[in-house]
């Protein structure tokens, strides 16, 4: 592919980009209620972004990111996320150094 078709890959991935991200928006602006399946929908989208982050990387992951996970999952049930963010980088430096992961 030549610079000019770079170029317009992109651009056109930009513009799409911005027209879903504006679309979006703009739909639920012009809804004077949102139903409540699509709110149920909406609200589930956080735990679906999240699962699909972290369950690649735990399953296809050493052991050493598994104890780290696992860690931060546990630690985040009574702590606030610096310190669970804390807690499984601690896990995973740990386990590497010293387990030797």
């Amino acid at each position: 592919m030549n610079d000019m078709g770079t170029v317009w890959l992109i651009l056109a991935a930009a513009a799409a980009t911005y027209l879903t991200r504006v679309g979006g928006y703009v739909l639920i602006t012009r809804m004077r209620t949102i139903p409540p399946r699509l709110e149920a929908a909406l609200n589930a989208v956080p735990a679906a972004v999240l699962t699909t982050l972290f369950a690649p990387a735990f399953f296809n992951g050493g052991l050493d990111i598994k104890l780290a996970m696992l860690t931060a999952l546990i630690v985040s049930l009574r702590y606030p996320g610096l310190v669970m963010l804390a807690a499984g980088w601690a896990a995973a430096m740990g386990s590497r150094h010293l387990l030797g992961l």
